[in-house]
């Protein structure tokens, strides 16, 4: 059940933020040593180079007493490790430097535009991490340009209904096909009211995503905002005759911002009813649990299919005939995460059995 585009169901995709950072701290000190070991080894590996090639030249040279100078077989051995050491280190060199090469180029590439770039981890560990990190970053990237692309063409899709029925009602007026009465003008007035609702989602969930949506935390009751979220939706329950009823404990106090956590109750209550029958139920309930409050609301409605529940929480994910802006339930999501909550969602896809969100907050910062 969702309130979410072209599927039936409205997914949270967030990294491991804790384990995940604790590994990008320690791995770029980690790099930093293997680095500082490789410019170590570099250093000493050419003053012993330097020190046997100053030494066998001064020999041939006569420069040293003849005492202290090599052999001839041990000054032609000399020359040969010299060459050879001079090779592997040139190997080694450019071995390490290729890959960095490689990196760069794909970083003008990535800096273009250009997407599905990648490079192939090779060469020393710090260099391999550094391709690793690299590929990540634009896997990252390549998928914010595709969510970028595909809500922009949603918001046009959602947008283009609204405003077609405007634009055709307008036009109709003022062709004298309808009249300038109410029975005409009220369907164009309900119509904006989609759409300013659309934006204002919108707007929410383009705050959250930039971490800039303040929350205006004070201590509040939260079965008393349940409570408020339920009258709200008291008319469209009994339109639609389904027992809507709220459950838990009397009273739970939360440092929270009580206005976004009715919204997002009250999302999961219209979503709920959406997906509800006539002579269904709906249930909200409230309670604490150790150090958390929990906000469940439960419906015995259509349920959600098996391949849809990893994805109800995806934004314009909805039914085709379900109505809702296609934001309910993203907006859910990212309510609750700001509050430093969680949400998660629960069904068989059983049909009358209903759908299970789970709403869980802390109860203090």
């Amino acid at each position: 059940m969702t309130d979410g585009g072209r599927g039936p169901w409205g997914d949270p995709s967030r990294w491991q933020g804790r384990s995940l950072q604790g590994r990008r701290r320690r791995g770029p000190a980690g790099g930093l040593g293997a680095v500082g070991c490789m410019l170590l080894g570099l250093v000493l590996f050419v003053g012993l180079i330097t020190t046997l090639a100053t030494w066998v030249a001064a020999a041939l040279l006569g420069v040293l007493a003849p005492s202290a100078a090599p052999s001839t077989v041990t000054a032609v051995a000399v020359i040969v490790v010299v060459v050879l050491a001079i090779l592997a280190g040139i190997r080694v060199f450019v071995a390490a430097v290729r890959p960095l090469t490689e990196i760069a180029r794909a970083t003008e590439r990535l800096a273009d535009g250009e997407p599905g770039v990648r490079v192939r981890p090779r060469g020393p560990r710090p260099v391999r991490g550094l391709a690793a990190s690299f590929n990540t970053m634009a896997e990252r990237l390549d998928r914010s340009r595709d969510d970028r692309r595909a809500m922009l063409a949603d918001v046009t899709h959602e947008l283009r209904t609204p405003i077609t029925v405007v634009q055709g009602g307008l036009e109709a007026m003022l062709d004298g096909v309808h009249p300038y009465d109410e029975d005409h003008v009220a369907p164009l007035l309900a119509e904006t009211v989609v759409m300013g609702r659309l934006l204002d989602d919108l707007r929410t969930l383009s705050l959250a995503d930039a971490g800039a949506l303040t929350l205006h935390r004070e201590p509040a009751d939260l079965p008393a905002i349940a409570r408020e979220a339920a009258q709200s939706q008291g008319a469209i329950a009994a339109a639609k005759g389904v027992e809507l009823v709220l459950t838990g404990d009397g009273r739970l106090v939360a440092s929270v911002d009580p206005v976004r956590v009715r919204e997002v109750v009250t999302n999961l209550v219209a979503n709920a009813l959406r997906h509800t029958p006539s002579g269904g139920r709906v249930e909200i309930d409230v309670r604490a649990d150790v150090s958390e409050a929990r906000i469940t609301v439960r419906d015995t409605g259509e349920g959600i299919a098996a391949h849809d529940l990893p994805h109800v929480f995806d934004r314009f994910k909805r039914g085709a005939d379900t109505g809702g802006s296609g934001l309910g339930l993203a907006i859910v999501r990212d309510l609750t995460e700001a509050h430093g909550g969680t949400v998660a969602a629960e069904s068989d896809g059983v049909p009358g059995r209903g759908a299970t969100f789970r709403v869980t907050l802390p109860l203090r910062d």
